[in-house]
This record gives structure tokens, C-alpha cells and sequence, in this order.
């Protein structure tokens, strides 16, 4: 068995890396304070917020098998190399010779979660006309935006969902009623537009290489719950 080339990486590259993860450990941080604070917007205490966050971020790893597409692609792999040398993605590698069937999958944190909160919201302020036309203008945004990236999934512009599901709520739904309109636009118009309708379409599937298709899983789709947050935090 061959091995694989060395890389050398300079002294200025590894100061790059540390900072990334530096700053992604910021990140972290806040963002937790971020999640428990749009959680007591949407009615929440804090004791029940604080255990919905754990549940998220334990279920971000668990990705429920739904179905196999029957495709057989190629395994792509993280890549450092190339996320030093280009500023925009995808910096993944993908073996030419290593194949995987492919299956899509539900993720439990990033996905089940947001799509119980956002029905325990919907028990709280009902069906409305100007709630599902939230929905669907989140819906057929995404579905618009929504592109197959290489060796990842399917990838929607991360700010646009929740900006399009504040400004909607904020614009439909009175003050008190804005944080929740918000977070079930962004759940469900994201879950629909961004992966549903594309999953559905035999010409998006054909040119998604990922072998895992995870309906809200982070690095795969798009962030379901992610973009349901930053809704409720500018709505």
C-alpha cells in the first residue's frame, strides 16, 4: 500500500489554524449564550432551555437513516490543504476510487428537535393565514437559493432564511407573536424549500455526491435549527 504525499505546512499556515480554532471555540461560546437567550424569547425558561440546548448539541451527532437513494458516490474527506489555499469552499478532497452508497438521514439535534419545538410553538399561536405565509416565503426562498455542493449536500446561504423569516414575522405577526412566527418559518421554510422539494427532485439528487444526506445535519444541508435561532434572535 502506497502512502500518501507529505504536506509541509509553514509556521505562518499553523498560526492561521490556531487562530481558526480559537475562534471558533469564541464562537462556542457564544452561541450557546445566543441559543439559551432566543429559547426564553420563544417562552422558555431557563431550566427547560438549558436542557433543550444539551439535547441539541448531544443529538447533533445522531443521524436517523430514512432511506438509501441506490447510488453509489464517492467519499469525500476534509481538506486542509485546500481550505488554506482558496477562500471559498468546499474544501473537501474526493477519492476517485472509494465509493459509498449513499443514504439520506434525518439528524436528531439539528433537525427532530427544531421540528418539535416549532410544532409545541404552533399549539401556542395556531394556524394562521399570515403564519403560513411566512412559511412559504422562507420555503420558496430557500428553495431558490439552494445549490448541491460538492462532496457536502445541499447548501443554502446561511443568513438568508432567517432574515427572510424575521422580516416576515416582523412584518405579519404582531410583537408578541413575531419570535414564534419566526421560528417556525425558519424551520419548516428551511426543512421544505432547502431540502424536501430538492430531495424530491430527481435532477438536484443526480449531482449530489455526498455519500450522507442529512436533513439538518451541520456540514451536510443547511442548519435547520441554526437558521430557526438566528430568526428568533433579529425577529
Amino acid at each position: 500500500m502506497r502512502n500518501g504525499p507529505n504536506y509541509h505546512m509553514p509556521l505562518a499556515k499553523a498560526a492561521i489554524v490556531l487562530a481558526l480554532v480559537i475562534v471558533a471555540f469564541l464562537f462556542a461560546l457564544i452561541q450557546v449564550g445566543a441559543i439559551t437567550l432566543a429559547f426564553q424569547k420563544l417562552g422558555l425558561d431557563t431550566n427547560t432551555a438549558f436542557l433543550l440546548l444539551l439535547a441539541i448539541l448531544f443529538g447533533g451527532g445522531i443521524n436517523i437513516p430514512l432511506f438509501s437513494t441506490g447510488r453509489r458516490v464517492r467519499v469525500c474527506k476534509p481538506d486542509l490543504q485546500a481550505m488554506l489555499k482558496r477562500h471559498s469552499g468546499p474544501w473537501v478532497r474526493c477519492e476517485e476510487g472509494e465509493t459509498k452508497e449513499q443514504w439520506v438521514a434525518v439528524n436528531f439535534g439539528g433537525c427532530l428537535i427544531p421540528c418539535f419545538l416549532s410544532a409545541f410553538l404552533l399549539m401556542r399561536v395556531g394556524v394562521s393565514l399570515p403564519l403560513l405565509l411566512c412559511v412559504a416565503a422562507v420555503t420558496a426562498v430557500c428553495y431558490v437559493l439552494t445549490r448541491p455542493v460538492q462532496g457536502v449536500g445541499l447548501g443554502v446561504p446561511l443568513l438568508v432564511p432567517p432574515l427572510v423569516a424575521a422580516l416576515s414575522a416582523l412584518t405579519l405577526a404582531g410583537p408578541e407573536q413575531a419570535p414564534a412566527y419566526a421560528y417556525i418559518a425558519g424551520v419548516t421554510g428551511t426543512l421544505l424549500g432547502a431540502d424536501v422539494l430538492h430531495i424530491l427532485n430527481p435532477k438536484t439528487m443526480e449531482q449530489l455526491e455526498a455519500p450522507l444526506l442529512s436533513i439538518g445535519g451541520a456540514g451536510t444541508f443547511d442548519g435547520i435549527f441554526i437558521t430557526g435561532i438566528f430568526a428568533v434572535l433579529i425577529s
